[in-house]
């Protein structure tokens, strides 16, 4: 495809439920509205913008632990819309995830309320529109999970929080993007880097046009702050660094981090980081902020650069020169494989819980089941190009997964995916290294402080090794984050069933759930007056574990 040929993972985190979901747990409230704007931010005018009241990136959907999240939708585009929490666990529901194996899509016009309770989890995540290629034009928006107030963080309390997102942009609208794919071509070089929705400072006169609109982040000397950055692209791995500051890593995608400084930190399509940085320059200029593009050929791609502005409050003058050194290894990914195996979990620290995430002790879990899903390049299926896991290229059901299961619907998908290897006595949270997985590879695993995330990067020619805990039972998606591979097939979906019948494991149906496909006769006219069903929980009784092995044979480009 259009990048570097790495496969950002996106993964059903699910972890054991101990604690029980009380009605006095607050709530809150967002509004969404989905629109289009005319924006320049390469300075090519595109009518493609999905905007959240007129901005890009949207709101961020600042919560806590246990809250109860309600967020009210209008889709105001000319096609069909869903919001995916990439990352967030729901606590018993998998109604509200937002893709189309659980849900029916949201029509042009239509309002619809998500309502979901955020399991035992603290960090940084973020939501996109997960249809149609629509994540391509905007649309997403940062999600902060708060500690409670009786869990300490394990650091001071920042002075500011900043949310920056960082993504490969196009200058073609999204549906022509679509139809490249669609007709069996690759997307191309992307046209460039955007940093919350802008382009970047012309830092060079010759590979920045003028009139280009960036974003400048403010701060004040002597300060810390919270800095959550998020790769919302498309396919193209980025190398995040802020020229002269130390980025002291201590969370990403849910779990605190042992504390270790970067000069700089590769962020695939679908991660996020969240850095310490505090601001101990002169502030003789402004610093730039940088996101550029790893593993091309840095002559040809200087253009797919990203460029912000940090500036301090007594600063005194604007940021020239060149920009900061990107890592010089673009034949090598041992830098970056090492780098991500330098990120572990603080086990002292307490993340959602009061008890020290450490205490989770994964390695001593039994294993249940093994899963091996294989990347191999694109495939033509049908006369039309496909992307596939381990050989079986995903097409969504016109009848939702989990609708279909709830109204016994027959025919509607099929339980084809190839069967798993077993074994005993496993443990860990992911790992990676080069060649093929072999049941030998189990001798290296981390089984004490791997990290636990949600999206994690699979190298070329390389394997990534995951433990995943099923205790949240629903329908839940699988896929590849770069986005033209998820576009063309690169997805599935793990059932999680409870066999008895029970509410205390699975939320019933809201009431306000669409219907489509083989029930769509079922789908009443809009009421915008109707509400959904509350979110209680209690303890989930249910409990196995699955391990995936996600091993890239041969790379895209």
């Amino acid at each position: 495809m259009a990048s570097s040929g790495f496969l950002g993972l996106s993964l059903i985190h699910i972890a054991l439920l101990l604690s029980f979901c009380f009605a006095e747990d607050p709530f809150v409230h967002f509004d969404f509205e989905v629109s289009y704007i005319t924006a320049s931010p390469l300075g090519v005018p595109q009518q493609v913008c999905y905007c959240y009241k007129w901005k890009v990136p949207g709101p961020v959907v600042n919560a806590t632990t246990n809250n109860n999240v309600v967020v009210n939708v209008r889709n105001k585009l000319d096609e069909n819309l869903l919001i995916t929490w990439s990352g967030i666990q729901q606590r018993r529901s998998s109604w509200q995830d937002g893709v189309l194996g659980t849900n029916c899509p949201i029509p042009p016009k239509w309002n619809w309320t998500y309502q979901f309770q955020v399991k035992d989890q603290i960090g940084s995540f973020f939501y996109f529109p997960s249809l149609n290629f629509q994540r391509a034009a905007g649309g997403y928006g940062g999600f902060i999970l708060n500690n409670r107030a009786i869990i300490p963080i394990p650091f001071a309390t920042p002075d500011g929080d900043i949310t920056i997102m960082i993504g490969d942009w196009y200058t073609k609208n999204h549906t022509d993007l679509r139809k490249t794919l669609n007709g069996g071509k690759e997307l191309g070089m992307p046209n460039g880097v955007l940093i919350n929705g802008k382009g970047p400072y012309r830092y060079n006169t010759t590979l920045v046009p003028e009139g280009i609109d960036y974003e400048t982040i403010d701060v004040q000397p002597g300060k810390t702050y919270r800095i959550r950055v998020h790769n919302v692209g498309v396919s193209t791995s980025l190398n995040f660094r802020i020229q002269n500051h130390n980025l002291l890593l201590a969370e990403t995608e849910g779990s605190y981090t042992v504390q270790q400084n970067y000069t700089s930190l590769d962020i695939h399509v679908g991660q996020s980081y969240s850095f310490l940085v505090t601001m101990d320059q002169n502030a003789s200029t402004d610093y730039y902020i940088v996101a550029s593009a790893r593993f091309v050929n840095e002559s040809l791609w200087k253009r797919v650069t990203g460029v912000a502005i940090l500036r301090y409050s007594n600063s005194k003058g604007k940021a020239s020169g060149p920009l900061p050194d990107p890592p010089n290894d673009e034949f090598d990914k041992t830098f970056s494989m090492n780098q991500a195996r330098s990120i572990r979990w603080n086990v002292s620290a307490s993340g959602a819980r009061p008890n020290p995430q450490g205490s989770f002790r994964y390695g001593s879990i039994n294993v249940t089941d093994v899963y091996v899903l294989k990347n191999k390049p694109p495939v033509t299926i049908d006369g039309k190009m496909r992307t596939t896991l381990s050989g079986i290229s995903f097409v969504n059901p016109t009848t939702p997964i989990r609708l279909a299961d709830q109204f016994k619907v027959k025919g509607v998908y099929k339980l084809d995916f190839p069967k798993p290897h077993l074994l005993d006595h496993l443990g860990w949270k992911h790992l990676m290294d080069y060649g093929e997985w072999t049941e030998n590879s189990r001798g290296t695993y981390n089984k004490w402080d791997g990290i636990a995330r949600s999206t994690t990067q699979v190298f070329p020619g390389a394997w990534t090794a995951i433990l995943i805990s099923l205790d949240n039972v629903g329908v839940w998606n699988l896929r590849a984050e770069n986005l033209d591979s998820w576009h063309l097939g690169q997805e599935t979906y793990v059932r999680v069933v409870n066999p008895e019948a029970t509410n205390k494991t699975e939320l019933p149906m809201p009431d306000n759930a669409l219907f489509c496909g083989a029930l769509s006769k079922m789908q009443k006219p809009q009421d915008i007056t109707s509400s959904t069903t509350s979110i209680s929980g209690s303890k989930l009784s249910i409990f196995f574990t699955l391990l995936m092995i996600y091993a890239a044979i041969s790379t895209f480009h």
